[in-house]
């Protein structure tokens, strides 16, 4: 009699396992990426009709997300951190789509999610993977004294830098390199690379990296180029320079010009100095002064790639353009002067034969 009762209790329970797990489906991970502080969408479908839809964020405690039930949007159900930024597709909810979008992602968003529906058909359960990136938009790099600086900011997940050097060099370089993280969890990476005496032939690399992408700028060094002041033509190494954005600078700071080989726009203060910019990047300047003595770099980039070229610049030590017009003025002054003299000794020598 007891075994009796014991097998039925069991069946009892077998029964209701298998009732459960009909009546309730469960979906395996999806993996969603998202860009930091864009908008993003959850997806999450549905069967049936009358759906329940709750969202929840599992890996922050089962956070309420977002609820759809009686046929309208609940966000009154959300926790303050989604309010007024979850919302379903109300136009699609009939179609069996029951995803979220998520405006102004954020790091904090970034973990486990739950979309739990009930229908007429039953009852399921996804799981969504989301990821939040903030990419690498751009890398500072800039030559100090006895250094180089590279450094970026406002990136997720933590990056990570290198330094390398074309050719490959066998020198051993001291380095020192900061991340640090912000209120906003966000990541800022800076490294400073002390130079040697002896690295005068190598060009430096610095590449920073994180799983979404990837960022790199080289620094080619020029030798210095001595110009006269009336006009003179500075190259720019890159080659794939007609696709890229390009933009010159006078002593790492001031911008010259900006755009590409096409299309590009002069700084008020250098319009006087700017004659032309050939297809290949070569700037030429004219009336030249000493003002205009320094260092001038060539920045060509693309979405993954900058190269910088480093040309010194100093103006000729010999004649400017400006004395050697006064020493031609002076020259021609004397020329008729002398000629006029001639004439008027001349007159007065056939005067005096006259009389």
């Amino acid at each position: 009699m007891k075994h009796s009762r014991r097998m039925a209790g069991i069946k009892c329970v077998l029964f209701l396992v298998v009732l459960t797990f009909q009546w309730t489906f469960v979906r395996g991970n999806t993996e969603v990426s998202c860009v930091y502080m864009e908008n993003c969408t959850l997806p999450c479908s549905y069967e049936g009709a009358d759906v329940v839809i709750h969202w929840h964020q599992v890996s922050a405690g089962n956070l309420p997300v977002h609820s759809f039930f009686h046929n309208q949007d609940q966000p009154e159900n959300s926790a303050q951190r989604f309010r007024g930024r979850a919302s379903t597709f109300k136009d699609q909810i009939s179609r069996g789509n029951a995803s979220v979008l998520l405006t102004g992602v954020k790091v904090q968003d970034e973990g486990r999610y739950k979309c739990y529906t009930s229908t007429t058909n039953g009852n399921k359960e996804s799981f969504i993977n989301l990821k939040i990136d903030a990419p690498i938009h751009k890398v500072d790099f800039e030559r100090v004294e006895n250094g180089i600086t590279c450094r970026s900011e406002g990136i997720y997940p933590k990056p990570e830098l290198t330094w390398s050097t074309s050719p490959p060099s066998s020198l051993t370089f001291k380095n020192t390199t900061t991340v640090q993280q912000t209120e906003q969890q966000l990541y800022n990476i800076s490294s400073y690379l002390i130079l040697s005496g002896s690295d005068h032939d190598l060009n430096f690399s610095c590449a920073i990296s994180t799983r979404r992408n990837r960022k790199s700028v080289t620094l080619l060094k020029m030798s210095s180029q001595d110009v006269l002041e009336h006009e003179n033509t500075i190259p720019c190494r890159p080659s794939n320079i007609q696709l890229s954005n390009l933009i010159w600078r006078f002593n790492n700071k001031e911008v010259i010009l900006n755009g590409t080989v096409t299309n590009y726009t002069v700084s008020e203060k250098w319009k006087q100095h700017v004659k032309k910019l050939s297809e290949s990047g070569s700037l030429t300047l004219q009336d030249i002064s000493a003002d205009q003595e320094g260092t001038y770099t060539c920045e060509v980039s693309d979405a993954e790639e900058t190269t910088i070229s480093l040309r010194p610049l100093r103006t000729h030590k010999g004649f400017s353009g400006a004395i050697i017009k006064a020493i031609l003025r002076w020259v021609i002054k004397a020329i008729v002067f002398a000629a006029a003299a001639g004439c008027f000794m001349l007159c007065k020598k056939m005067c005096r034969r006259r009389k």
